[in-house]
């Protein structure tokens, strides 16, 4: 009886609606960015803004392994990451500014309903993710035409570094100081007041999410299949926290994304680029905070823990005790230069992130509390 009463809640004309902009949001965002792309793909071939396999690892090193296998994807495309934060903004500002006029044309509520543009829930994540988008998007050009300081063209680790911490202090200082949040929420215990130490808890966050998307981004399909678990994560807990348009924005980045995927699985037509990896990243670390689930994040993307993991143990291990921890990283190399198939590998992670997506769901749902429903 206690079920059929929660189902009958559930199942309310206004939540029913809110389900139906979400699906709908997702699809267009899906549609939009599936049929950006052969004019995107046409412009980076016309133009050859092809991939450089690196030579060198971030100490500088020479690379062995990963060189050895992904030399044949030399002149791949890359910058495949401008389809996703290209359509979501051109989706978010059409909702807000062309379909109300095109509802009132056809006359019906609904399509003025997909709006999702909200100053509290969008703005923020919307404008990380062009912003860094742009940023990234520079960094790819100038790593394809061999511009820049950096070995190779492109900016410097640390220069990237540099602005990827100015995003996140930007963002932690109008998360405390605008929006007066310093609560962290652990699942099934409530929220606790941490004052000024969310400041750096918001940075490290957004830093994390970051530089591992970015690590994770280095077989065909491997992190946009991560990503795209993940906002569809997150699209379920904001529904649940009854953030709709928030919910909706996630959703319009699954959507590309799953469009996305269509090309960059294997053999991917086209690269996700730092223009996508670090934008999503830094982006899917902040809906994390704007839903009050750092923690849940960490089990989601579980699978980024290993990733840089894996490279701060490498790195380490071999400056302090001369010698490989991995026989290549981050990890997905290592599984590769054991023998296993890129494809394999590929799968296996997406698997291993679709289990720890729905514990983290799980666990986000469950553990909100009573005021999230």
């Amino acid at each position: 009886m206690l079920y059929d009463m929660e189902i009958s809640q559930i199942q309310t004309i206004p939540q029913v609606v809110d389900v139906m902009k979400i699906l709908t949001t997702g699809f267009l965002a899906f549609v939009l960015a599936f049929i950006l792309t052969p004019f995107w793909t046409h412009i980076l071939y016309k133009y050859k803004i092809g991939v450089k396999i690196k030579e060198n690892s971030v100490d500088g090193k020479k690379l062995t392994y990963v060189n050895k296998l992904h030399n044949h994807k030399s002149g791949t495309p890359i910058m495949g990451g401008v389809l996703v934060w290209f359509s979501v903004t051109a989706l978010a500002f059409a909702s807000h500014y062309l379909f109300p006029s095109v509802a009132s044309f056809f006359q019906t509520r609904f399509i003025a309903r997909l709006d999702f543009l909200s100053r509290s829930q969008v703005w923020l994540p919307l404008f990380a993710l062009v912003s860094a988008g742009i940023l990234g998007l520079c960094d790819d050009y100038m790593s394809v035409r061999g511009i820049g300081k950096n070995k190779g063209g492109g900016m410097r680790f640390f220069s990237r570094f540099g602005w990827l911490i100015v995003i996140s202090i930007l963002g932690a200082l109008w998360f405390y100081y605008k929006l007066g949040w310093d609560k962290i929420h652990v699942p099934a215990m409530g929220d606790f007041s941490i004052g000024l130490w969310y400041i750096p808890v918001f940075i490290f966050v957004i830093i994390f999410t970051a530089i591992s998307s970015n690590e994770t981004d280095g077989l065909d399909g491997l992190n946009g299949g991560v990503l795209l678990m993940a906002f569809g994560s997150f699209a379920l807990i904001s529904f649940f926290q009854n953030k709709m348009d928030l919910a909706s924005f996630c959703a319009a980045i699954s959507g590309a994304l799953l469009a996305f995927l269509w090309f960059n699985v294997y053999p991917a037509r086209f690269f996700m680029g730092d223009t996508g990896a670090m934008s999503l990243g830094i982006t899917l670390g902040i809906v994390a905070m704007l839903t009050n689930s750092a923690l849940v994040l960490l089990i989601i993307v579980f699978i980024y823990i290993f990733e840089s993991g894996s490279v701060v143990i490498q790195l380490t291990s071999k400056k302090f005790f001369k010698r490989k921890v991995f026989l290549a990283a981050p990890i997905h190399h290592h599984f590769e230069a054991l023998g296993w198939p890129e494809t394999k590998v590929t799968m296996r992670i997406w698997i291993f992130t679709a289990i720890t997506a729905m514990i983290g769901v799980i666990v986000g749902i469950l553990g909100a509390g009573k005021h999230f429903y």
